[in-house]
């Protein structure tokens, strides 16, 4: 599971590296006539395309004509090897980082030492939300995944006029309506996942970014000038006295996004409808040619498997010891960069003897890369004790002609 999962996602990296520098080719260049909120939207289209990219096939007869076969005799010493991993290595670098995510943050909460607000004419204003205070924060931020909690520094009413006040507030429910904190852990996790690709973090950073942004541009729609100056004062103010122990938790702290909040600001409400129109039908078109290149090629243009390297399978010990020969049918995928995939077992005989050396042999095996991999693959692994052993063909074979 962990080998196909890894393999997976190796085979996306492209796909996902593509999308996340388009995204961030836009924030950079086209905030000035696309608004914030559009451009944070169009990350939709990370897991849209991986998804439509892909569909699982449509249910079809296994299209091998010719079941290839392997003969494995207990030729080898019974020795063990010990060799180092990818699958383990990545995982256990994911573990280390996924734990460390989550025990910073549980520490984090834990230090805030959270109590209720005594501000009751805020709390009338707001009946829909739990407000808190700290004395360890100095910006407003939302905690917690499912039950949001706002929580105000101790001192709010010395650093932040009322009126900027209410606009920070109305910043952070929209946090709240749209469950963002919930999104980032998601897209933390996501993050995580592919660790070894610097351009997801860089994808991270930008996704977090444009969601302020597109906050800022939610709350001061149809604001007046003054309103807007209250406001990005405000947020100065918030910057001046962030610590720097909270950056990973509000974009009030990171000078660098302050800044470009500040600009945006300015350009709140200036966007061009055929600008957007443009980006759509582009984005449109994109997302097709991905799903378009999945598509299963055509009978008379599949490509020869060309296999570059085999790996025999160890025979088990047991297996040996007893004299018990057999067979295993395993059915695979090959991706596009020749290796192998979903591998799993058909039919074997007897049951549970040989199939997991089987496997993990089969996991090594390498092929010539090709334009868009092979699915369905299917070989017949023959375990023999000894050279009288007569396999039996486990599988019906298919033979399906084009029409």
């Amino acid at each position: 599971m962990l080998e196909n999962t890894f393999n997976w996602l190796l085979d996306q990296q492209l796909l996902i590296s593509l999308l996340i520098l388009s995204l961030l080719v836009l924030e950079r260049y086209s905030l000035k006539w696309l608004n914030a909120n559009f451009v944070y939207k169009l990350w939709l289209m990370l897991p849209i395309t991986l998804l439509l990219a892909n569909m699982p096939e449509h249910f079809k007869p296994l299209p091998n004509n010719v079941i290839s076969t392997m003969l494995i005799s207990p030729k080898q010493g019974f020795s063990t090897t010990i060799s180092i991993s990818w699958v383990l290595v990545y995982s256990a670098i994911f573990s280390i980082l996924a734990l460390t995510a989550i025990v910073v943050h549980l520490r984090f909460i834990n230090q805030l030492r959270l109590t209720n607000l005594d501000d009751k004419v805020l709390i009338d204003a707001h009946p829909d939300m739990q407000l808190l205070q700290s004395s360890a924060v100095s910006t407003p931020m939302v905690i917690g995944l499912f039950s949001n909690q706002l929580v105000l520094p101790t001192a709010y009413t010395q650093h932040i006029d009322s009126t900027a006040l209410t606009l920070i507030i109305e910043h952070e429910k929209v946090h709240i309506k749209r469950a963002d904190n919930l999104f980032n852990a998601l897209a933390l996790m996501a993050t995580l996942l592919i660790w070894f690709n610097p351009l997801a973090w860089l994808g991270y950073m930008n996704f977090r970014r444009l969601q302020e942004l597109s906050c800022d541009e939610k709350v001061l729609t149809n604001k007046t000038t003054q309103q807007r100056i209250l406001y990005s004062k405000a947020l100065i103010n918030c910057a001046a006295n962030s610590r720097a122990g909270l950056i990973a938790y509000s974009h009030y702290g990171d000078k660098n996004t302050m800044l470009q909040r500040l600009n945006q600001i300015k350009h709140t409400g200036n966007s061009s409808m055929i600008a957007k129109g443009a980006l759509l039908i582009f984005a449109a078109g994109m997302i097709s040619s991905f799903a378009i290149a999945k598509q299963p090629e055509a009978i008379s243009k599949v490509q020869a498997i060309s296999p570059i390297m085999r790996i025999e399978p160890l025979y088990p010990i047991q297996a040996a010891e007893q004299g018990i020969s057999g067979s295993v049918v395993l059915k695979y995928d090959i991706s596009p960069a020749g290796k192998t995939q979903n591998v799993s077992v058909v039919n074997a005989k007897p049951e549970r003897v040989f199939d997991k050396e089987a496997k993990k042999a089969l996991m090594q095996w390498q092929y010539k890369p090709s334009n868009s991999g092979f699915k369905d693959v299917l070989v017949q692994l023959d375990f023999a004790i000894d050279s009288n052993y007569k396999s039996e063909e486990l599988i019906e074979k298919v033979t399906v002609a084009a029409k």
